[in-house]
């Protein structure tokens, strides 16, 4: 088994708390769940990191600009 990075060890204890808190209760949608909580704060800060430039931050994130630019929008972050 490949060892866990920083931040899969910290979504891992998201989930376990996640669950925890359930308290029994049965979770749904939780690929969409934790897909938007991460995925808004990383375009920001990458955005940051690349000063607002959108090809920067496409780069930086290993996708199109297109892409990064409805993935933005779909935030709000434009």
């Amino acid at each position: 088994m490949m060892e866990e990075n920083e931040v899969a060890a910290c979504v891992r204890r998201s989930l376990n708390r996640y669950f925890r808190d359930l308290d029994g209760e049965e979770p749904n949608d939780i690929y969409d769940m934790v897909l938007k909580a991460v995925e808004k704060p990383l375009l920001a800060f990458i955005m940051d990191r690349a000063e607002g430039n959108q090809s920067r931050a496409a780069d930086l994130l290993g996708i199109n600009r297109n892409t990064l630019r409805k993935k933005l929008n779909e935030h709000g972050l434009l």
